[in-house]
C-alpha cells in the first residue's frame, strides 16, 4: 500500500492524503487537486520521487498558482515534516494493527489521521493538535 498526504508545514495538519494499492500517479493528482481546493499555500514542498517530477504534477501547481520546492536527492532531512509523519503513523497506527484488507488500512489511517489532526498533541505547537493551530492560521490569513 502507498500513502500520499498534503501536509501543512507551520501546524503538521494533513490537509489531505489517499492509500492506494499501486503507484500509479492518478491518486497523487487526486490528493494534490483535493488539497487545493481546501487551500492554496505559496510554495508546495516535496521529495524528487517520480510522481512529484511528473509534468502532469508540476504543471498543475503553478497553474494555481503554487510555487514548487523540492528537497535535494538523498536528503530525507528536507521533508523532515513529512517524514516524522510516516514514522509516527507506522508506529502509532499501522505496526499495532493487523489490517486484514485495503479497505481494513484505510479505514484504520483515516481514524489515525483524524486522531492525529485533531486530538493528538505535539511538542512543537505548545501542546495543541495541529488542527488547532491550522484552522487558527487559516482564520487569520482569511482576516487579511
Amino acid at each position: 500500500m502507498y500513502l500520499v498526504a498534503i501536509l501543512d508545514w507551520f501546524s503538521r495538519y494533513v490537509v489531505d492524503w489517499e492509500l492506494e494499492q499501486t503507484l500509479e500517479i492518478s491518486f497523487v493528482l487526486r490528493v494534490v487537486d483535493r488539497a487545493l481546493l481546501q487551500a492554496r499555500p505559496v510554495i508546495r514542498n516535496s521529495d524528487q520521487d517520480s510522481h512529484f517530477t511528473s509534468p502532469l504534477y508540476v504543471e498543475r501547481l503553478p497553474a494555481a498558482g503554487v510555487q514548487i520546492s523540492m528537497d535535494g536527492k538523498g536528503r530525507a532531512r528536507d521533508n523532515i515534516f513529512a517524514e516524522r509523519l510516516w514514522r509516527t503513523t507506522k508506529y502509532e497506527e499501522v505496526y499495532l494493527n493487523e489490517h486484514v484488507s485495503p479497505r481494513h488500512a484505510r479505514r484504520g489511517i483515516k481514524q489515525y489521521l483524524a486522531f492525529y489532526n485533531h486530538e493528538r498533541p505535539h511538542q512543537s505547537l505548545g501542546y495543541k493538535p495541529p488542527a488547532q493551530v491550522y484552522l487558527q492560521t487559516v482564520a487569520l490569513d482569511d482576516r487579511h
